[in-house]
């Protein structure tokens, strides 16, 4: 994968900060060294490998997207950042592409030195001996387990020629963790242009939108979108569910065609430059809400400006997701789909019979995100710089005792949320959110009477199916 490192207007700086602290948290921790790897690569099938995604802890230090990568951070006395990479190879690059090799690599992305992959073992222990602490991230990778530990033991050894291994070894990773928690600036500018890439990709499935279609033609549509606004890829598999499809929470398959009447249901975001978006939406797949797909949707959407307003500096993590169960709690027993007080549906749980999952994830580098939601055992306090999805939802599978007015309805509206000095700032707005404006973008499109899609094509598959 091509990392923004090859555009003039990379700017190596936050990866450079982001580094030095490290080095000073390590530092101030007893020092030692800190060594993480990139992400293997993975063969899909034979001879051909899945499109590469480097590590997000490697790239969120680094900036360095090839595969066969390691950074290692040296704190003590006199600090410094290395990293192993490829070889240069004029032959390989022929057949895979640029590499920047050391020489380039050190410059462009502001080591202090940086050696081949292929040095990484014999210079490892030289730089693993006399250092008090090993940072890494074990159990993640197995293979790398086993080479840390190799160097470890090559270390120990040398010791009757003086060399002294790491007396212990610390978790990077949860170092990092906290450092990813909270975004910069930087992070948060290409977060706001992953979450507009990716509303304005569900405003052009919804227009694409019709009965008869299939959920992947509308899942073409979103690729198509963030493609061509310059994301290298969706940041996880798109859900495109339509009718009972949509009451499966992690439904892929998408090769249903849709009904009328039927809602559709869309959970897809885009990656850019390393950082996710993460939106859902659900709208009728013939342009109008019935009545009582209305009256979930209303219920969902008003659970989640709960939510949003139980998000700002001090309040805690699970707090917006009290205020979602609490709105969703009382509108089912409105609805009769549930019965009893609202605290009594809230606290027997019987709410989750419909919602059963939590309200939101951190985000960021990863969909779900780096980052503990509790800290000695209490939820978290949220600070500025925090980014949330706000998802709640409710999906009803057809029941004896539900009314069938509301039979395979599931809705589930997600935005991504930034939390603010003042507040909360939603990210992902240029997805249309209420009932008014979805239908009319809805409407818009088939006044037009443009889908985006191949005709044709559909056609062939209406007269097969």
């Amino acid at each position: 994968m091509k990392t923004p490192a090859e555009n003039p207007g990379f700017d190596l700086a936050p990866f450079r900060v982001r580094r030095e602290r490290l080095l000073a948290r390590m530092a101030a921790l007893g020092g030692g060294i800190a060594v993480l790897p990139t992400a293997p690569e993975c063969t899909r099938n034979r001879d051909t490998h899945y499109p590469f995604r480097f590590d997000s802890y490697f790239h969120y230090l680094t900036g360095f997207g090839e595969p066969e990568a390691v950074v290692v951070l040296v704190a003590d006395d006199k600090p410094k950042s290395i990293l192993f990479c490829r070889t240069k190879d004029e032959e390989r690059e022929i057949w895979d592409g640029y590499r920047f090799g050391p020489d380039a690599a050190r410059e462009r992305f502001g080591f202090d030195e940086a050696w081949t992959i292929g040095d990484f073992d014999a210079r490892f222990a030289d730089l693993l001996a006399n250092r008090p602490t090993l940072w890494c991230g074990l159990g993640y990778d197995t293979d790398w387990d086993a080479r840390l530990m190799r160097g470890l033991n090559t270390v120990r050894a040398n010791a009757r020629a003086g060399a002294v291994p790491p007396h212990s070894i610390r978790d990077v990773r949860a170092e990092l963790d906290e450092m990813r928690l909270v975004k910069d600036e930087t992070e948060l500018a290409v977060m706001r242009r992953a979450g507009a890439i990716s509303g304005d990709a569900h405003r052009r499935a919804m227009a694409a939108t019709r009965p008869g279609r299939f959920e992947y033609e509308i899942e073409a549509e979103l690729l198509h979108a963030f493609r061509c606004a310059g994301s290298q890829s969706p940041a996880y598999p798109s859900i495109v569910a339509s009718g009972a499809n949509a009451c499966v929470l992690h439904y892929i398959d998408n090769g249903c065609r849709m009904s009328d009447g039927d809602l559709l249901l869309i959970d897809a975001g885009c990656e850019l430059d390393g950082y996710a978006s993460d939106i859902t939406r659900t709208f009728p797949v013939n342009g109008r809400f019935s009545a009582a797909q209305r009256d979930i949707y209303e219920l969902v959407l008003a659970a989640q400006a709960a939510a949003k307003e139980a998000i700002f500096p001090g309040a805690t993590w699970n707090e917006p997701h009290d205020a979602a169960v609490r709105v969703l709690a009382r509108g089912l027993i409105d609805l009769k789909l549930l019965a009893g007080s609202g605290d009594a549906v809230v606290e027997q749980g019987l709410y989750r019979r419909f919602y059963m999952h939590r309200t939101g994830h951190w985000l960021g580098r990863d969909v779900h995100d780096a980052g503990e939601y509790k800290r000695d055992g209490d939820w978290r306090p949220l600070e500025p710089g925090m980014v949330l999805t706000v998802e709640p939802g409710c999906y009803i599978p057809a029941a004896e005792d539900v009314p069938e007015a509301f039979w395979n309805i599931g809705v589930r509206i997600e935005d991504d949320a930034v939390v603010t000095a003042g507040g909360c700032e939603f990210i992902t707005d240029t997805a249309p959110r209420s009932v008014a404006e979805i239908e009319a973008v809805m409407r818009e499109a088939r006044e037009r009477d443009t889908p985006v899609g191949n005709s044709a094509a559909q056609e062939d598959r209406n007269a097969a199916a």
